[in-house]
């Protein structure tokens, strides 16, 4: 039987709390004994998410980000939830460049970016209810 190990966070969308989750995420992960590439990848991904949330999901006003994060064999799973405005075209939030942002900081990338950096990438929203992104990346077993 596999062991299995979750997390759970809990924050508000505020700019400094990016970089504390992916940290959290990032030592959570470490359980699987990831190599260094593999811990980026994860922080990566999970700093893309949670951006997303604080820029788009919140874009007048503070709200809720959740992060669960579930280590099973040499499986992390990151899921992503915000409470906000959702997002009313997935497909075309996936597709790179494209931002609901007005701020031309944005590079529209983050979806993109997850995609890249992890196994798998799902996203559910619903506008005015929020969106969830799930995550799942295999780790490679070290030999040590």
């Amino acid at each position: 039987m596999k062991s299995k190990n979750i997390m759970e966070l809990r924050l508000l969308s505020l700019s400094q709390n990016e970089s504390f989750a992916r940290s959290v995420v990032g030592a959570f992960a470490t359980q699987l004994n990831p190599t260094l590439e593999e811990i980026s990848d994860i922080k990566t991904a999970v700093s893309e998410a949670v951006t997303n949330a604080i820029v788009h999901a919140y874009p007048d006003t503070i709200g809720d980000i959740r992060i669960v994060a579930e280590l099973s064999g040499n499986i992390i799973r990151v899921k992503v939830q915000d409470f906000g405005v959702g997002i009313r075209d997935i497909q075309q939030a996936r597709q790179p460049f494209f931002s609901t942002a007005n701020d031309e900081s944005r590079s529209g990338m983050g979806f993109t970016v997850m995609e890249t950096f992890m196994d798998e990438v799902i996203i559910d929203s619903t506008p005015a209810k929020g969106t969830t992104v799930e995550m799942k990346k295999s780790i490679s077993k070290q030999d040590y």
